[in-house]
């Protein structure tokens, strides 16, 4: 299936490109591998289509509808190449999707309406229209025959809306009775919203695309959410087809005319940038964190007396040492605190934490990883059941509801979990959720007065962190092409930047990728506000430093200097050392740091970088003199050691580079210690012990032989400088080689 959906792929990008002859040789090839005969006719009629307009216009031909009728083969090209790709999944990936498309068509067939035409010949009309005739409430007994009829009649909507290829008048119409008959709940259109999502990402039409835009203009804030999330993300994936339908352009033009529509486009491609994080995130909590935690429970049962806390002294005093024990767990607090900030911030930090509950009946149910959560579904009545949580159901069900930290995926699989706690838990997840729910007001109206986007900022959280837990756990996973993987550069696509983004927005999201170090994002924007901002001197300094995080030192040295140009700065003129260091221009880079060091003499860094330009410069003198002043600042650093015992041995200072090696032994030496440590020896006469050093530096495990040898010819010069025969360095190293096995 995979080279079937590359070819489509294909098609798509060769279509862009106006490549049509390519496309439709590909189109052929893979019509071949479907259903025979099936689309030939329609083939050959857009074959010879084009065919006839190459002719027209080589001979010259002037028809003012040419234009119109070449970008509609180009549409139909596409729409055919779609159907020829769902034909061939349909009868051989054996997905999930394809059996519910085939389950249903077999359905249709048995009522003798083969194909749907108009809404009336929907399988579940009935049950649709006596739902719209009912007055009142859903009734909240889950087990009651109407309950269980109205759920089948959302499974039955969404399905029906996720497996269809085409939008005809039957979808239409019911799209619309969803719109205007007020009788579907927040919750069920919103789940809609994702079906009419997954169905326009495989297989695209631009009505599609207007349903999504047109529930995002009149639904509340959870329906808007997903809508607006599931239409940027459907044109993102479809940007290289956009240019070819108008009227999708036109309505994204007058869409873009709206600030609010502007800023809520920014608030989701930024949420889809924060999914980037989140293995980063999961690693951090397994591999740093938790093990750090792990580490404590010995040191706190100890340091508290755990065991004999209770019963026997209720009115002792805190123990003294918490507050030392805890200050010892400094790095943990700090990791903690910053999890906290990126919580707030929207980040997805329970991923790891709930990817082990996913193993419900409840997400056997395909639809049921859309939905979102709401305090009266059938899950929470289990709860009601319980002994230990049944009086406190309703406060844990409203407080799981409101709270903004956690995705509606992740507070189904806690409901679900919560029964097969032992009771102590029960009572203390009982206790957590009244605290939150007590404390979630305040925080409401706090957060709410400074930001006036924020309940939809939470809906998009929530809805892009369920989406992101579809494409990477659900078992259905596997038949979807997770739109989370790669750059998700939405903000590179056409759309996007024809009518979402602004200056402002740009330098938003660019800063933020910045902070995160997504170095080559931050780049493509800044490149563009560059354009429009072209004396920014902070512009050209960002540029150049996303530049030089790429390895980048020729074109990072151009933005640092078109900077310097603009406004010198200390920060600036070092970073152009540092360019023209890594290209090796070491005079440049030297008088670049001479010039800072004059801007700023207390700069320790400066110092250092002047005393390596030196060194690269084989000025040995020079470098002493500024790996001196490091050493005076410093004298704790080691570090600082290696330098100047390796200027002394160039400048032929046997003495003074033995002193300063052996200060350097009394730490932990690395294979270059050693191999330097054995030209001294070498150069002084001691071809023993530096046959001895030569073989550490291999068997320490940093160097492999290849490294080894690559060093002894780079260093040859200066071994044959200070006296060694030439003709005794092959045999050492032979020697070398012996000894190391």
């Amino acid at each position: 299936m995979k080279q079937i959906i590359e070819q489509h792929r294909k098609i798509v990008s060769l279509i862009a490109e106006r490549r049509v002859k390519q496309s439709l040789d590909i189109l052929k090839d893979l019509m071949e591998k479907g259903s025979p005969g099936k689309f030939t006719d329609d083939f050959e009629a857009l074959t010879l289509t084009y065919r006839n307009m190459l002719k027209y216009t080589i001979e010259g031909i002037n028809d003012p509808e040419r234009e119109n009728v070449y970008r509609k083969l180009l549409q139909s090209i596409l729409h055919m190449a779609d159907m020829v790709k769902q034909d061939i999944l349909s009868h051989y990936s054996g997905w999930h999707t394809y059996w519910v498309k085939q389950q249903s068509e077999k359905k249709q067939l048995l009522t003798g309406t083969g194909t749907i035409q108009s809404v009336d010949d929907l399988l579940f009309k009935n049950e649709l229209d006596e739902w719209l005739r009912m007055t009142g409430e859903v009734t909240t007994d889950h087990g009651s025959e109407p309950a269980r009829q109205h759920k089948q009649l959302i499974r039955n909507i969404f399905n029906h809306l996720w497996i269809s290829d085409f939008y005809g008048d039957a979808e239409l119409s019911l799209v619309d009775i969803i719109a205007k008959s007020g009788k579907f709940r927040w919750h069920e259109t919103s789940l809609f919203m994702s079906a009419v999502t997954l169905s326009a990402l495989r297989f695209f039409q631009t009505a599609k695309a207007e349903i999504l835009l047109k529930f995002y203009r009149k639904g509340d804030d959870h329906v808007r959410a997903r809508a607006l999330a599931g239409l940027i993300i459907t044109l993102h994936y479809h940007d290289k087809r956009l240019k070819l339908y108008p009227e999708i352009t036109s309505l994204l033009k007058e869409a873009g005319s709206e600030e609010r529509f502007r800023e809520h486009c920014r608030i989701v491609v930024l949420q889809m940038l924060r999914s980037r994080e989140t293995e980063k995130l999961g690693r951090k909590l397994t591999e740093e964190i938790l093990p750090q935690v792990a580490k404590l429970k010995p040191k706190i049962e100890e340091k508290l007396d755990l065991d004999n806390i209770m019963p026997d002294d209720p009115d002792s005093d805190k123990n003294p040492d918490w507050s030392q024990m805890f200050g010892e767990s400094e790095e943990i607090f700090k990791s903690f605190e910053e999890l906290t900030k990126l919580q707030m911030e929207g980040a997805d930090v329970y991923m790891q934490a709930f990817s082990n509950l996913k193993h419900f009946d409840f997400f056997r149910d395909f639809e049921n990883w859309f939905l979102p959560f709401h305090p009266d579904h059938e899950a929470v009545d289990d709860i009601f059941r319980d002994e230990i949580l049944g009086p406190g159901t309703n406060d844990l069900a409203e407080a799981l509801y409101k709270t903004p930290f956690i995705c509606d995926s992740d507070k189904y699989s806690l409901i679900l979990n919560l029964k097969y706690l032992p009771a102590e838990q029960k009572t203390m997840m009982l206790k957590v959720f009244r605290m939150e729910l007590e404390g979630l007001g305040q925080f409401e109206e706090t957060e709410s007065a400074t930001d006036p986007y924020r309940t939809f900022r939470v809906a998009i959280t929530q809805y892009l962190q369920d989406l992101y837990r579809f494409y990477k756990l659900s078992p259905y996973r596997k038949e979807f092409e997770d739109i989370f993987a790669g750059r998700l550069d939405i903000y590179n696509a056409t759309f996007y930047r024809d009518y979402c983004s602004t200056p402002d927005t740009d330098i938003s999201m660019a800063d933020y990728l910045f902070s995160k170090d997504f170095f080559e994002d931050a780049h493509d924007l800044y490149v563009n506000i560059i354009k429009q901002e072209p004396s920014n001197v902070q512009l050209y300094e960002k540029t150049g430093y996303c530049l030089q995080q790429a390895g980048n030192y020729e074109e990072a040295l151009k933005h640092y200097q078109r900077a310097e140009l603009i406004e010198r700065r200390v920060w600036t003129v070092k970073k152009i050392g540092l360019c023209l260091r890594k290209l090796g221009r070491f005079e440049q880079a030297l008088e670049y740091y001479l010039h800072a060091a004059d801007a700023d003499p207390s700069d320790k860094h400066t110092t250092l970088m002047t005393a390596h330009c030196y060194l690269d410069l084989n000025d040995y003198e020079s470098a002493l003199k500024y790996y001196f002043r490091i050493e005076y600042d410093q004298p704790g650093n080691v570090n600082i050691l290696r330098p100047i015992a390796w200027c002394y041995f160039a400048l032929g200072n046997f003495s003074d580079s033995e002193k300063y090696y052996q200060k350097l032994r009394n730490t932990r030496l690395n294979a270059h210690d050693y191999i330097n440590m054995g030209h001294l020896a070498l150069c002084t006469g001691k071809k023993s012990e530096a046959a001895e050093l030569y073989r550490q530096s291999i068997s320490s495990g940093e160097f492999t032989r290849e490294s080894f040898l690559n060093t002894m010819r780079y260093d040859e010069e200066i071994l044959l400088k200070h006296g060694v025969d030439r003709a005794d360095i092959p045999i050492i190293i032979d020697y070398v080689l012996f000894l190391a096995g």
